[in-house]
């Protein structure tokens, strides 16, 4: 089998030098995980090695009990960014598969850290639970270093006495209180995707939008309108009201995340890879008799969007 995946910003080929590695899921790569990277980083610097951030894709549930399986908060590859940087000098994404659901504590502990990673100290958060039914911890990852060669040290995930979690983060989004999520991660909460067509009825109404499809795995906020930002490939960042959901107005069906950017009707982003920051929420979806209703509550939303983003 291959332990390793092959993504885009990924490092391809395992290691051959000492370094200072920590391993999770790191999905949202939010404040608690950016936490344990910089004392990561730290050590390695103290060292002078390579500081290594090793994630796992798919997410072990997706694999192991699909029924279960958390949305995620990021794309592997936004994960990979996000994790470089927050100081990797190196990400490696482990394959992770029914055979290596399968794998001992023993034996993760020696085919990945020992021989792959050739790991000096790993660094991971109080609650990493690794091996075949999570049976391994802190303390046996402790106990295998001090056989094999390597120092451990675990970091508290608690941020202002709440721990800082994914699963904290999706629970917000799923409630729209956006702000306190984004106290979490550290940054907006953010949808990614390329920006396909649409039906153009927005630039008709005299709001072009710019549409990226929603896929049900990652975590999105409930129908409505919100306050964000476009952040293009180029980094440049454009205000827009940004609409979550299916044009219930025209009796849409497919779930789509559309952002107006404010004042600009001379763009054109098909095909663009961009993210959408979702910053606040200017109202829950309606349905409106007419479209002149519609229009009205758009110049609204536009109104509010920009008190919320203060500009």
């Amino acid at each position: 089998m291959a332990i390793w995946a092959e993504v885009d910003g990924a490092t391809g080929v395992p290691r051959t030098h000492a370094c200072v590695v920590t391993i999770g899921n790191f999905d949202g790569v939010h404040r608690g995980h950016r936490l344990v990277l910089e004392h990561t980083r730290e050590d390695a610097h103290r060292r002078g090695i390579a500081t290594v951030a090793v994630t796992f894709h798919p997410h072990p549930l997706e694999v192991i009990a699909p029924a279960h399986a958390p949305k995620r908060l990021t794309s592997i590859e936004r994960r990979i960014e996000l994790l470089r940087e927050a100081g990797a000098d190196e990400v490696y994404v482990l394959d992770f598969d029914r055979e290596m659901a399968s794998w001992s504590p023993e034996e993760f502990v020696t085919r990945v850290v020992v021989d792959q990673l050739h790991a000096a100290n790993v660094v991971v958060g109080d609650n990493f639970r690794f091996g075949h039914k999570a049976q391994g911890d802190v303390a046996y990852l402790r106990e295998a270093g001090e056989r094999l060669g390597f120092a451990v040290d675990d970091r508290s995930l608690l941020g202002d006495g709440e721990a800082f979690s994914s699963t904290r983060v999706r629970e917000l989004v799923a409630e729209r209180r956006l702000d306190e999520a984004a106290e979490v991660l550290g940054r907006p909460v953010e949808v990614t995707g390329t920006i396909v067509g649409g039906d153009r009825r927005g630039r008709e109404l005299g709001f072009p939008t710019a549409n990226v499809p929603v896929d049900e795995a990652y975590a999105v906020p409930p129908d409505g309108v919100y306050a964000g930002w476009l952040v293009r490939a180029s980094g440049e960042r454009l205000p827009a009201a940004i609409s979550v959901g299916s044009n219930p107005t025209f009796d849409g069906t497919e779930r789509r995340v559309e952002s107006y950017v404010l004042d600009r009707d001379d763009l054109d982003l098909y095909g663009e890879h961009v993210r959408v920051e979702l910053v606040a929420p200017v109202r829950e979806m309606e349905r409106f008799d007419g479209v002149e209703a519609l229009v009205a509550r758009m110049h609204d939303d536009v109104a509010r969007t920009r008190a919320l983003l203060a500009l």
